[in-house]
């Protein structure tokens, strides 16, 4: 069926006139709205104002323009239907054929800080929407473009044989009840009183990437959202499931730390953590010594730009992502010889994904959880000393980059370290003597001294044993949440001992 008038009514008017050109150019009639109509007849373009289509005047600041059975009838009557077709000529309804339009900018609105209720309100879109939808509903004979990047394949369509395929109408119309749904959640979302937020989950996000599998290579796998808003990837392989989780954690643990600070990281858990004042090159020495196989195809992470010297060092070894806040141009030559390797550039921004909240499937529907952003318990950490011995200087510093590294291990955690380095890191185990021992077998086998370490443990030690455990292997201080019914046992072992012991009255579990 032959397009022969086209409605055109947007807030983006990114390639408008382009495309409002390639319609007249095909003998098709405009009829436009306000700015749009303005914009449209400044290009010099003949346009119809939706007012003279339907002899109706735009009513209440433009509240009321296309809310009219003129516009509507032209877009919901159906093309097949001699009935319809008779009211149609009977009222004088001459059909829309195609509809172009996008919507208020709610959302963008309403990220503005300090945006109110009222300016918030005039940004809802009445018409918009109405139009949308009634001529998705009718995709069988109308077609309806929300997104400006349809504009080119439309036209060339139209340009081939006059209209659009059934199969394009469909997909556009899919495309407008995305859109409406997703506009229709963000003003809910914003309007409803907090004691109602919780009585609703409404999920929409963009397609981003197909990824390359999930777990394992047999499990279809997407990403949604705007990932591409915090990272940049350079090079490599395209991402996996596990790349994706991997870069999250590991781009977590490095936003703890303020030092020059390298982590290395496989399947989540940071295996070493090193600072070094001079620079990530001294600080990778001190996060690989911890565990020198874990780096074979894990995440490297660094809080200031990848150099050379770095490069060098890490191009030797077997490795899967690493992410950086740039890469200078030396390490980028050294490092894109590995064409498989995923550089992965981390913005400045990425503090604002880490408000978002974990969200995550269960049985029936979706768990919701605020992120564990802030390390707890490290503010006034001399007033939670619980022992008869109070930590020297260099212990407390020693605690603070333990505690901060215990909050990124999967719990059981256990994290043996000095103010500067991870000692021995034991994760994820069913016991916390499991994961102390662990922790200290990977020290030895570094061949690393725990003489007079710091121990941190993601949770309370439930026992004295955990603790005797790690004085055993040389720890003289610990950090952990405390909170058991035999605190005083443990406290009474570590004095025992002649350990200083730190409670923060706060846990960081890690599931």
């Amino acid at each position: 069926m032959k397009i022969e008038r086209a409605l055109l009514s947007v807030s983006d008017k990114s390639g408008l006139i382009e495309f409002a050109t390639g319609l007249h150019d095909q003998g098709i009639q405009l009829l436009s709205t306000g700015g749009t109509a303005k914009t449209i007849r400044e290009a010099g373009l003949p346009v119809t104002d939706v007012s003279e289509h339907t002899g109706f005047p735009e009513l209440f600041d433009g509240r009321v323009k296309t809310l009219h059975p003129k516009i509507h009838g032209g877009l919901l009557f159906r093309r097949d239907d001699e009935n319809h077709q008779t009211q149609a000529k009977a009222n004088d309804i001459p059909p829309i054929d195609l509809v172009v339009v996008n919507l208020y900018k709610f959302e963008e609105t309403v990220a503005q800080e300090g945006v109110t209720l009222q300016q918030a309100i005039e940004k809802i879109d009445i018409g918009g929407p109405a139009m949308l939808r009634a001529s998705a509903k009718n995709f069988s004979a109308v077609t309806v473009v929300v997104d400006p990047s349809d504009y080119t394949a439309v036209l060339d369509e139209i340009k081939e044989s006059g209209e659009t395929s059934l199969k394009t109408r469909e997909y556009l119309a899919i495309k407008v009840f995305q859109r409406t749904a997703a506009y229709d959640a963000a003003i809910s979302s914003f309007l409803k009183p907090d004691e109602t937020k919780e009585q609703e989950l409404v999920l929409r996000a963009p397609l981003y990437a197909q990824l390359r599998y999930g777990d394992n290579p047999h499990q279809e796998t997407r990403l949604y959202g705007n990932f591409a808003d915090y990272f940049e990837q350079l090079q490599g392989k395209d991402l996996s499931y596990t790349n994706v989780l991997d870069i999250e954690a590991a781009s977590d643990l490095i936003s703890e730390f303020r030092r020059p600070t390298v982590a290395i990281l496989k399947h989540t858990n940071p295996c070493g953590v090193g600072s070094d004042d001079d620079g990530i090159r001294g600080a990778w020495d001190k996060a690989f010594e911890t565990d020198k196989l874990a780096p074979f195809g894990g995440v490297i992470v660094c809080n200031r730009p990848m150099n050379e010297a770095l490069a060098r060092v890490i191009s030797e070894i077997f490795t899967d992502v690493i992410i950086a806040p740039e890469f200078e141009s030396e390490a980028r030559a050294i490092l894109q010889k590995k064409k498989n390797l995923r550089l992965i550039r981390m913005g400045a921004n990425y503090a604002e994904a880490q408000k978002a909240q974990i969200i995550r499937s269960a049985p029936g529907g979706f768990m919701v959880m605020d992120k564990d952003v802030r390390c707890l318990g490290l503010k006034d950490i001399e007033e939670k000393v619980k022992t008869k011995r109070p930590p020297t200087n260099d212990e407390i510093e020693a605690m603070k980059f333990a505690w901060r590294i215990c909050k990124h291990v999967r719990s059981n955690a256990i994290v043996f370290a000095n103010k500067d380095r991870t000692l021995g890191i034991g994760a994820g185990q069913m016991s916390r003597v499991d994961s102390s021992r662990i922790a200290v077998w990977k020290a030895k086998e570094a061949g690393l001294s725990l003489q007079g370490s710091v121990v941190a443990s993601d949770g309370l030690f439930p026992f004295a044993d955990g603790l005797i455990s790690a004085a055993e292997a040389g720890a003289t201080a610990a950090i952990q949440p405390g909170g058991s019914i035999r605190d005083k046992e443990v406290i009474e072992a570590a004095d025992e001992r002649d350990m200083a012991m730190v409670m923060t009255g706060f846990r960081h579990f890690l599931h």
